[in-house]
């Protein structure tokens, strides 16, 4: 029946992204270590479920740059290098200096700021950022990862483009997982990780993008500052 056939491509297609965050999670959490290898069968058995959804969520992740596919021994995980890292910053700051750029042309958000919804939608951003402040302060990594990811693809939707939002939140899990690669390595991250959300969402609120610019650029001198640091280690 046709109904029951698109009911099952609707599960497939949640499957394979649920299993795809999962193991996206597992390489941000760093319990997937970089070169680590593993095959189709071993993740289906792993989660309880078939090989197809397994198979298509593995090939998203190895067109999203995080796995490296291999015909013959099946996947492992992407090891970034430090120049890796820099060409991710580089593209990032592309992007976003675009965003910045279409700020101080007059966007859309400053004639909507005393709407309600609007004004909630910031709200919102804010508290990600202030959750992703208190988890840098603590330290804590993998609290800091979620709420990093949220906290910039809302606010590149509100205050940017949304069409490359997606593109942005791509390359920033990609930056983290590079990130992720080196800080595990790291007993303890209080003081180490950066923590200046919610400056740079009160600065583009008050169209101050000098500021917010300056912000940004320090949030990502101080990570590839910090990541040439360890590889030099």
């Amino acid at each position: 029946m046709p109904g029951s056939s698109g009911n099952g491509a609707v599960t497939r297609s949640t499957l394979r992204q649920q299993i795809a965050d999962a193991l996206r999670d597992e390489v941000l959490a760093g319990r997937l270590q970089p070169g680590q290898e593993f095959t189709v069968k071993e993740i289906a058995e792993q989660y309880g479920v078939s090989a197809t959804p397994v198979r298509e969520a593995l090939v998203d992740l190895s067109a999203q740059g995080l796995l490296e596919a291999d015909q013959h021994r099946g996947f492992r995980v992407h090891e970034y290098s430090l120049d890796d890292f820099r060409g991710m910053i580089e593209a990032r700051s592309l992007v976003t200096d675009g965003m910045f750029q279409t700020l101080d042309a007059g966007h859309r958000i400053y004639q909507q700021l005393d709407e309600p919804r609007t004004a909630a939608a910031v709200a919102g951003v804010r508290r990600r950022g202030e959750e992703a402040r208190r988890a840098a302060v603590a330290g804590d990594l993998s609290i800091l990862i979620g709420y990093d990811l949220r906290f910039w693809r809302e606010l590149s939707v509100l205050f940017g483009n949304p069409y490359l939002a997606d593109f942005l939140h791509r390359l920033r899990v990609q930056t983290w997982v590079c990130t992720v690669q080196h800080l595990r390595r790291v007993t303890d991250l209080r003081g180490r990780l950066w923590a200046g959300h919610t400056e740079i969402t009160d600065a583009l609120y008050e169209h101050d993008t000098k500021t917010a610019r300056a912000l940004l650029d320090g949030y990502n001198g101080h990570y590839l500052a910090l990541i040439q640091d360890l590889t030099a280690d």
